[in-house]
């Protein structure tokens, strides 16, 4: 067994000028700007599926209650009410059998669709091409595993809802015997609970979505990195939206342009952790290694991949 080059911190500015050469390269902005257009369309159905899934445990309206209050604070109250009655509108009863089974089928396809795009460019990031036609049984795996990662989302978001409210009742029950200091060591909780959800959602998409094979050091990593990075996003975007609101220029379509901004400005930092895994594994393991029915995009790769650990990493950054 090969040994591969270790991680030091000091190499760690070095990485990330790397990561945004090749962040650069693949043109991000494109692909944001696709992944936000499959993110709206897939957004009535991704909402009821997660509001349904974990609203049989925990409750749907308290569900409903929680998504719209984030949702709230990152794109404005305005957003949050139209996201509110897209949930509503879609989930009104009374259709036939048929009508009903067709309808989920639709939500299905639909929700599926920002996974399965994301999926795509996530291929063309690590620059991995398909090289066999797949037949219509792998279409439709990952067709399903873009709905697992949909399922997965709302199991996690019912650990962080649980959890969330554990550290809440504990919090207000500590505050009445413990100095006022305690409630800030809460938020603080509060507030590690929640990067290390995003963290864990961000590994498994590196791991599972696209079509290549990745060690978990690698993907710890770069959802880490992913995560921090979000995390920040999501702040200064909640404060640019509430000073700028570039919604308001558009009128009654502000909500919609909102959340095409919001998507596309996270599928930026998206893209670029995906970008900083790659570049991390080639430096320190063995790079990401093709499916079946998939290679590398160029053979240059592959010089890339041996000479990287023992050479100057500004080697991908002459590709």
């Amino acid at each position: 067994m090969s040994e591969y080059k270790k991680f030091n911190i000091k190499d760690f500015p070095k990485l990330l000028k790397q990561s945004f050469s090749q962040w650069n390269k693949h043109d991000p902005w494109r692909m944001s700007a696709i992944v936000a257009y499959y993110a709206l369309l897939s957004l009535p159905a991704l909402m009821v599926i997660v509001v349904n899934t974990v609203g049989a445990i925990w409750g749907k309206d308290i569900v409903e209650g929680r998504l719209t209050s984030q949702i709230s604070s990152a794109l404005g109250a305005d957003a949050a009410e139209y996201i509110r009655e897209i949930i509503t509108q879609t989930q009104t009863g009374g259709n036939s059998f048929v009508a009903s089974a067709i309808g989920i089928g639709v939500l299905i396809f639909g929700a599926t669709g920002v996974f399965f795009h994301l999926k795509i460019s996530m291929n063309e990031i690590w620059e991995i091409k398909l090289i066999k036609e797949l037949s219509f049984k792998r279409i439709l795996l990952d067709r399903l595993i873009s709905l697992g990662f949909v399922l997965v989302l709302g199991f996690l978001l019912l650990i962080s809802f649980l959890l969330t409210a554990i550290l809440s009742f504990f919090s207000d029950f500590i505050k009445t015997i413990l100095p006022d200091f305690v409630v800030y060591v809460a938020y603080v909780f509060d507030i590690i609970l929640s990067f290390g959800v995003i963290s864990m959602l961000f590994a498994l998409i590196f791991m599972y979505l696209p079509d290549a094979k990745i060690k978990w050091k690698t993907v710890t990593m770069g959802a880490v990195l992913t995560a921090f990075l979000f995390v920040i996003a999501k702040y200064l975007l909640g404060y640019y939206f509430s000073i700028a609101e570039p919604g308001s220029t558009y009128g009654a379509a502000g909500s919609v342009i909102l959340v095409l901004l919001w998507v596309y400005y996270s599928c930026l930092i998206f893209f670029f952790g995906a970008n900083f895994t790659r570049v991390f594994s080639i430096q320190y393991g063995e790079g990401i290694i093709p499916n079946e029915n998939y290679s590398r995009v160029r053979k240059k790769d592959v010089f890339i991949d041996q000479i990287s650990r023992s050479t100057d990493a500004d080697s991908l950054d002459r590709e």
